[in-house]
């Protein structure tokens, strides 16, 4: 299992088109990904699950892989919310 702190900057949070990104990027893997943000655990890859969260911009989140892919997992799915996943 590895991990990483990370705080979401796109400007309106994770509405509908990052919620979308973030759950295909980490549909590419084989590991679980997963996001915690205080008590709640959040599947990564459930577009619905993303953005039911309500996840919004500054807010401070604990990104989680464990699998057989997950160094590559944690490192893609990361760069892409430190880039905005496509919005910034």
């Amino acid at each position: 299992m590895v991990s990483r702190t990370l705080t979401v900057v796109n400007p309106s949070g994770l509405h509908l088109r990052p919620a979308g990104v973030l759950s295909q990027t980490s549909m590419r893997f084989k590991s679980d990904v997963c996001i915690y943000e205080g008590s709640r655990q959040i599947n990564a890859k459930s577009v619905l699950n993303v953005m039911a969260a309500g996840i919004r911009c500054g807010t401070e989140i604990k990104l989680v892989c464990e699998g057989p892919d997950e160094e590559e997992a944690l490192e893609t799915v990361a760069h892409a919310i430190e880039n905005g996943l496509g919005e910034k």
